[in-house]
């Protein structure tokens, strides 16, 4: 304890008749008590989060499922995004690479729906459909088409 009459008192006055043994010791108590908490902790969120884990690997098997599906049907790979919520499949982006002239917009969005609640087992909330348009144009690039015209 500290004596607050003698506040000139040396830390080696203080810890006279104390081992460094001792502080050492209970140190290396503490490190082993935090690791052994900290392992705790780590099996704790694994355990919980498998379901998790397992849920995102899962969709990704799905959505490479409903890419193979839709290139079997339409004959066009698109990318498939998923998004999920509480266990619950909320929503399905399904981007083609292009504007695909041939196919009604129509048929193309059956099929993503079909695909989706075929390979993903459950239904989704919402399905998306999109189209890569490639780059923007911007007032600078068009400003430089322009001129090269000229």
């Amino acid at each position: 304890m500290h004596d607050r009459g003698n506040k000139n008192r040396s830390t080696e006055d203080m810890m006279q008749g104390t081992s460094v043994a001792v502080p050492a010791a209970r140190a290396g108590k503490v490190r082993s008590t935090a690791r052994a908490l900290l392992a705790l902790a780590l099996l704790a969120g694994c355990a919980a989060g498998c379901g998790l884990v397992d849920a995102v690997f899962d969709g990704f098997k799905h959505a490479r499922a409903v890419e193979q599906d839709l290139l079997a049907t339409i004959g066009v790979k698109p990318a498939v995004g998923f998004n999920w919520h509480n266990g619950r499949l909320t929503s399905v982006t399904v981007t083609f690479p292009g504007l695909l002239q041939d196919k009604p917009l129509q048929e193309l969005a059956d099929a993503a729906r079909s695909a989706v609640g075929k390979e993903f087992k459950q239904r989704a909330d919402n399905v998306v459909l999109a189209f890569a348009l490639g780059p923007s144009a911007t007032v600078a690039a068009q400003a430089d088409q322009a001129q090269d015209k000229n």
